[in-house]
């Protein structure tokens, strides 16, 4: 069983204390994090004027925002991964034939060769 961290975070002027299974460096991310998006929203023209519900829901809502766009995100580069997964596998199967190509036409110039070498001595004992 892991056990639970504790820390006392900073949000919005406020101290609270988190506990998790986290670091206590993640959870001071995470707050972080949350303080950077509401230091963006109280930049927003008339914002801190809306009562303090409008204000965390609108802090939560752009949160959620972030949180689906960077699931997208995730899910559009797992798509990529995915591809070039299959085009490695491709590529990699392109080469073992071509290196067994090249193996066979290195074998066959080497018959060619020793076979021509064998008809010299004959052509010269000939002439």
């Amino acid at each position: 069983m892991e056990s639970k961290n504790y820390a006392e975070v900073l949000i919005d002027g406020e101290i609270y204390t988190l506990e998790g299974q986290e670091e206590e460096a993640y959870l001071q991310k995470v707050a972080s994090y949350i303080n950077e998006k509401i230091s963006l929203m109280k930049k927003q023209k008339g914002f801190t004027k809306q009562n303090r519900d409008y204000q965390v829901t609108m802090v939560e809502l752009n949160i959620a925002d972030d949180y689906f766009k960077s699931q997208e995100r995730a899910e559009r580069l797992e798509e990529q991964n995915r591809a070039l997964e299959k085009e490695t596998y491709s590529l990699k199967h392109e080469l073992v034939t071509t290196q067994m190509k090249l193996e066979k036409a290195v074998h066959e110039l080497e018959e060619l060769k020793k076979n021509q070498t064998e008809k010299a001595p004959e052509k010269a004992a000939g002439k």
